[in-house]
C-alpha cells in the first residue's frame, strides 16, 4: 500500500502521482454521491418540466467558483468545470425521470 503524502510532503512524482489518484478517486466518490441526490430529485419532481432549473444552475456554479475563489484556486477552470458536472447532472436526472 502506498502512504499518500500532503503536497507540501512529496518529494518525488511517484509521490505527487499518487497524491492525485487518490485525490480522483475521492471525488469520483463524492460525485457518486452528488449523482444519488440526482436520482432523489428525479424521484421526487412531479413534473420533467421542473428537471432543469437555469436559477439553480446558476447558483449551483457561482458557489462553486465563490468556494474556489476563497481557496485560492482558478475561478474560471472550476466554473468550466462545474457548468459540465450540472449539465451532465441535469442529463441523469432526465434519465432517471423518464425511467420511473
Amino acid at each position: 500500500m502506498t502512504t499518500i503524502l500532503a503536497p507540501e510532503d512529496c518529494t518525488t512524482m511517484a509521490e505527487v502521482r499518487a497524491g492525485v489518484d487518490d485525490v480522483d478517486r475521492q471525488i469520483v466518490a463524492l460525485l457518486t454521491r452528488r449523482f444519488g441526490y440526482m436520482n432523489a430529485a428525479a424521484r421526487i419532481k412531479p413534473q420533467r418540466d421542473q428537471v432543469r432549473d437555469e436559477a439553480r444552475k446558476a447558483a449551483v456554479i457561482a458557489n462553486a467558483r465563490a468556494h474556489a475563489r476563497d481557496a485560492g484556486i482558478p475561478e474560471s477552470v472550476i466554473g468550466d468545470v462545474w457548468e459540465t458536472l450540472v449539465e451532465g447532472s441535469i442529463a441523469y436526472e432526465f434519465v432517471k425521470f423518464d425511467e420511473r
